[in-house]
C-alpha cells in the first residue's frame, strides 16, 4: 500500500510505502504518526501514487494544465530507455574503437586486466605444484603472459631470492 502524505508544518507531500507507525519529513524533519497524517491517496500501485504526488505539485505551482498533457510514468519511463544514444554511438561519436573496447571488456571477464604480469607468474608459482619452467609458461600462456616475460620474470624472481630453482623445478620462497 503507498499512501501521498502531506507534512503540517512544511506542507511537503511524500509518498509512504506501507503502514508505519512512524514517518518523517524528508525536507523538515518532523516526524509523525502515520496513522495521524492527511492521507491524500492510498494506493496498491507506486505508479499511481507517484502521479497523484506529481500532479498535486504542479497544480501548486501553476502548472497543473502542462502536467495534464504528459505522458504517465509508465509511459515515460518505458521512453527513456531509447532515449538518446547507446553506448557504442557514443564512443563512435568519440573517436574510440568499439571493437577494441570489446576486446578490452572480455580480457577483463577473464581477469586479465586486473592481475600484473608478475602476480600471474607468482600464481603460477603458488598454483602449481613444483612446477617446471615449462608449466609455468603454460599457465601465464593460458592468461596472456608470454614466454619472453616468464622466463625473464623467473630469472629475477630467482636472483632476489623470492623463487628457488630446482634441478629444473621451481617453487616460492
Amino acid at each position: 500500500m503507498y499512501s501521498v502524505v502531506g507534512c503540517t508544518a512544511c506542507s511537503n507531500l511524500w509518498i509512504v510505502d506501507g503502514r508505519p507507525k512512524t514517518t518523517q519529513c524528508s525536507r523538515c524533519g518532523t516526524q509523525r504518526k502515520f496513522r495521524k497524517l492527511k492521507k491524500f491517496v492510498e494506493t496498491d500501485d507506486e505508479d499511481h501514487a507517484r502521479e497523484v504526488r506529481a500532479s498535486m505539485l504542479a497544480n501548486r505551482q501553476g502548472h497543473g494544465d502542462a502536467f495534464a498533457e504528459l505522458d504517465s510514468f509508465a509511459e515515460m519511463e518505458s521512453r527513456v530507455e531509447h532515449a538518446g544514444m547507446d553506448d557504442d554511438e557514443f564512443l563512435d561519436r568519440s573517436g574510440i574503437d568499439t571493437e577494441e573496447v570489446s576486446t578490452v571488456e572480455d580480457r577483463s571477464r577473464r581477469g586479465n586486466s586486473s592481475t600484473s604480469k608478475k602476480q600471474v607468474v607468482l600464481n603460477a608459482l603458488s598454483t602449481l605444484d613444483r612446477p617446471e619452467e615449462s608449466e609455468i609458461v603454460a599457465y601465464a600462456g593460458e592468461r596472456g603472459v608470454s614466454r619472453d616475460y616468464v622466463e625473464k620474470a623467473l630469472e629475477k624472481l630467482a636472483r632476489r631470492g623470492e623463487v628457488s630453482e630446482s634441478r629444473g623445478r621451481y617453487r616460492r620462497v
